[in-house]
């Protein structure tokens, strides 16, 4: 029997093994590309290795652009965003699964709806109203329009309908009211969804480009994703710079998704999601 299951198991494990390595190669390139020097990146046949580590392309990234006022924005406009955006979701979420109301089943349904309407479908209406509010050229012009998600809404709402009602009713007998039973219950129970909801909206806002150009018109308030374009325009043969530039804007993605990572995989565990 053991030996079936080693047999069956082996082409399953080769195929993961082949699929992690085509994933995991531009990633690898990327990081070996931006310690190279310009005759290591055009070498034929290419070269894995760097023929000596150039750590000189970073600080070239910032004497090409103002990398640091780019990076500062998007960490900005992204936290705030992340924030604000869960903030929503959660007690969106919260009233749909477990506050009876008028129109609730209507509501959700909306929601629903609203994830098949594409981004670019609402890029003008969003700027008429933004110019009419005079937020052009300003963070809560880029902030405020991006934080509400029906996807976020969606999936803490999943988790939120899975805690018992009763829990909820021996809350009330002992005296919560609902901001009580919000915090004391219904957050502990959901923090696997809160924290997926988290990397996904942080991964969202991270690396956003239309909105944060078609806002603003003013160099110190464009984010990241724009400053690499404008350095692909600056540096369009040296792909080395544009791979250093690269791998120090993962940085953040890497450091939420570790910090987000155990809960992200209980996710997957406990809801069926498929990465």
């Amino acid at each position: 029997m053991k030996r079936k299951l080693i047999r069956y198991n082996i082409p399953a494990f080769l195929f993961l093994v082949a699929g992690s390595a085509i994933m995991l190669f531009p990633f690898v390139w990327m990081v070996l590309s931006s310690f190279k020097t310009p005759a290591d990146v055009y070498a034929y046949p290419p070269k894995w290795i760097p023929s000596s580590f150039k750590f000189d392309n970073f600080m070239q990234v910032f004497d090409k652009i103002p990398f640091w006022r780019y990076y500062a924005n998007s960490i900005y406009v992204s936290a705030w965003q992340t924030f604000l955006q869960i903030s929503i979701s959660i007690t969106a979420a919260y009233a749909l699964a477990k506050l009876e109301f008028p129109g609730s089943s209507k509501v959700f349904a909306f929601i629903q709806s609203s994830m098949f309407i594409p981004a670019v479908v609402t890029m003008i209406p969003l700027f008429i109203v933004v110019s009419s509010l005079k937020l052009v050229d300003t963070y809560a012009g880029i902030i405020l329009p991006q934080i509400s998600s029906a996807f976020t809404t969606i999936l803490i709402y999943s988790f939120f309908v899975s805690v018992p009602n009763e829990l909820l009713d021996a809350a009330k007998i002992d005296g919560c009211n609902y901001y009580s039973m919000l915090y004391k219950i219904m957050l502990p129970n959901a923090t696997t969804a809160i924290s997926t909801a988290t990397l996904f909206a942080f991964l969202s806002h991270w690396r956003s480009y239309t909105w944060p150009l078609i806002i603003t018109n003013r160099t110190e308030l464009r984010t990241l994703p724009i400053g690499l374009k404008y350095l692909v325009q600056e540096t369009s043969s040296e792909y080395q710079l544009m791979m250093a530039a690269s791998l120090m804007a993962i940085v953040p993605i890497l450091i939420v998704f570790i910090f987000t990572e155990k809960q992200f995989v209980r996710s997957l565990t406990l809801t069926g999601l498929k990465a």
